[in-house]
């Protein structure tokens, strides 16, 4: 059975020098080990401010403050990393993406304003939605087991995320204007192959448009950068919200079942 996971934002285990020690959770995450009904002498996995990964045992629970001391420290599963450039979509849609393709093991997430977004985000709405979605991914990864929490960016242009796509190693342009035959299994085959790297290594950019999609010239923008392919998901037209969850789950299959 999945421990229950905690990812601490300041606190580092191995600087702490008693057996016995309280840890610095989150108001929220103290609240969720409250509602998990934690007991004296259960164990917990916790992420700790550098990435460490831990199982700890519950010591004790009083108020507010739980003391754990160190079970043993665990190892992290090496996973390829998989960037989503998302086009921002209208509602609740955003929300969606960010929950489930953290729980797909998504590395990071990138909010991405284009020329057919609905939403616009002035600097106020901007802040509360990456807070908001910054929260969604530390949930999901909680929830979902996971050794680490996606990092979330701030909503940027289409020139930032071309700007932050370029530090990838490939870059899979999702469009339903692809070819059918240019599919997401041979543009990781073609990533491994120009790379030369192991796929465990990899890390790839997978971009998402909006309700609408994108346009030819984002896609030019993308294409630019090295190593980038504009992919077909298949004959169906996919709602973004089923895109943004669907390719990184692909990718991420790809890349270790060839591993």
């Amino acid at each position: 059975m999945s421990l229950p996971h905690f990812f601490l934002r300041e606190q580092v285990l191995a600087f702490e020098s008693a057996l016995v020690f309280a840890l610095h959770l989150d108001a929220d995450d103290t609240k969720h080990a409250k509602v998990l009904r934690l007991a004296v002498g259960e164990h917990i996995a916790v992420v700790d401010a550098v990435s460490d990964y831990f199982e700890c045992e519950i010591v004790s629970f009083e108020g507010d403050e739980l003391s754990v001391s160190i079970a043993q420290k665990l190892s992290s599963y090496a996973r390829p990393e998989v960037v989503l450039v998302q086009g921002l979509a209208k509602g609740e849609k955003m929300d969606t993406i960010v929950r489930h393709a953290t729980e797909v093991g998504i590395a990071e997430f990138v909010p991405m304003t284009t020329s057919r977004s609905v939403v616009k985000l002035d600097a106020k709405k901007s802040k509360a939605r990456f807070e908001r979605w910054a929260s969604i991914a530390k949930s999901a990864a909680m929830q979902s087991g996971r050794s680490s929490k996606p990092v979330v960016h701030a909503p940027c242009s289409v020139a930032g995320a071309v700007d932050i796509a370029k530090d990838c190693d490939a870059v899979l342009i999702c469009w339903e204007e692809a070819e059918l035959s240019s599919t997401l299994a041979e543009a990781v085959s073609c990533c491994i192959a120009a790379t030369g790297k192991d796929p465990r290594s990899l890390r790839i950019a997978l971009v998402v448009g909006p309700e609408g999609g994108l346009t030819a010239q984002e896609v030019d923008l993308f294409l630019a950068l090295p190593y980038a392919y504009s992919i077909s998901l298949g004959p169906s037209i996919l709602r973004t919200e089923t895109a943004g969850i669907v390719a990184p789950a692909l990718a991420l299959y790809e890349l270790e079942v060839r591993s």
